[in-house]
């Protein structure tokens, strides 16, 4: 099973980046837009693991003590950079008990032989990736200007920093993700409740 862990957002604030995304998406039509209903903040992504192995990682997330937090949906961004746009992305304004919660995954997680994550936790909200090679926050070697964004970053400028709300997490999630041709699909296996 291909997995990951992350927190669900709420169906209020879902629909509202719903609106937007019908807005914009038409200033970079040969993006790869997110479904609404797959939007998620992700914690770890930790990648094919038998079903033994989901067992155990459940148990270690079991094992996690965090409170509830507020995240706020705010603003807008490109990766890894501006001129070489290749994800497009909704900013999260949270505490430290997100960067907290995401460092106990990957802390959890590394005892049972799952790498930690290499660079510091930026949380976003990830709604479109540009055509061509897998997107990535870090970029690659050679990313030179993509033009693929332009016309939506010229739209972006022109308007107010978007805002769709705030929510309190109850729970973080372990997700199975399955690909197909219309895009990953994802299947919640387990919710951990956040005190």
């Amino acid at each position: 099973m291909r997995i990951f862990v992350a927190l669900d957002i709420d169906d209020a604030i879902r629909q509202r980046i719903a609106c937007f995304m019908e807005g914009v998406q038409g200033f970079a039509p040969a993006a790869r837009w997110v479904r609404p209903e797959s939007m998620h903040v992700t914690l770890k992504f930790i990648g094919e693991k038998s079903e033994q192995a989901v067992g155990k990682i459940r148990q270690a997330l079991e094992g996690i003590e965090a409170s509830a937090m507020e995240i706020r949906f705010r603003g807008s961004g490109f990766f890894p950079t501006a001129t070489a746009a290749r994800v497009f992305w909704i900013g999260i304004e949270a505490g430290p008990e997100l960067p907290a919660l995401a460092a106990k995954v990957d802390n959890k997680l590394a005892f049972l032989g799952i790498p930690k994550e290499e660079h510091a936790f930026s949380p976003h909200l990830t709604l479109a990736r540009a055509g061509g090679r897998p997107a990535s926050p870090r970029g690659h070697q050679d990313d030179g200007p993509n033009r693929g964004f332009q016309k939506l970053q010229q739209k972006l400028n022109a308007m107010p920093a978007p805002d769709f709300g705030t929510i309190t997490a109850p729970a973080f999630v372990l997700y199975q993700s399955q690909l197909s041709q219309g895009g990953s699909r994802y299947t919640k296996l387990s919710a951990f409740a956040l005190g």
